[in-house]
């Protein structure tokens, strides 16, 4: 089975050296959600146009959500369900709780949601992550019934980090495939 990818950027977009953006140069079954508004995000409006994209699948999708695009889900999955959705990808989710580690401008997505999942996933995070720390990330992978994998000091996993195909993370999303198929 190849799954469909959903790349779901979180705030400010994927930059053009965003290991997502490579990620949907490199793989033809993938696909953007694309929001109209970057960098002053509404959760509902975001959600809206999660909820636009998912209804449109047309087959078995991984969702790949990266920082705030995490809450997003969590959110969009405690009032929804869709059986095309069949594993998630969670790379270093911004704590959106935490005054500490999220901008303000995040905060209209507190809290965030931490129910169980009826699908495989994978939380990543890093041990020097200015978004969340390292056992938030993990308490979160926990809560959701996710499995947790710890990439060392990789910062917000993003543009800065200088990832480009991140071959460490192509190797974990086929772990989650392989999770998938059992």
């Amino acid at each position: 089975m190849k799954p469909k990818l959903l790349i779901l950027p979180g705030l400010g977009d994927s930059g053009e050296n965003h290991w997502q953006s490579y990620w949907l140069r490199k793989f033809e079954n993938s696909i953007k959600l694309v929001q109209d508004n970057w960098d002053q995000p509404k959760r509902e409006e975001w959600l809206e146009k999660l909820n636009e994209a998912i209804l449109k699948l047309d087959g078995p999708t991984i969702l790949v959500a990266h920082s705030l695009a995490v809450s997003m889900v969590l959110h969009w999955m405690s009032a929804h369900t869709n059986s095309n959705i069949i594993g998630a990808l969670f790379v270093a989710p911004a704590d959106v709780d935490s005054p500490e580690h999220a901008p303000e401008v995040i905060w209209n997505f507190a809290p965030i949601p931490t129910i169980p999942l009826n699908f495989p996933s994978i939380v990543i995070s890093s041990e020097n992550d200015p978004y969340i720390s390292l056992e938030r990330a993990e308490y979160l992978a926990q809560k959701w019934g996710s499995d947790f994998i710890n990439i060392g000091q990789k910062g917000h996993i993003n543009s800065e980090s200088n990832l480009e195909y991140w071959e460490e993370g192509q190797l974990i999303l086929q772990q989650l495939i392989d999770m998938i198929n059992r």
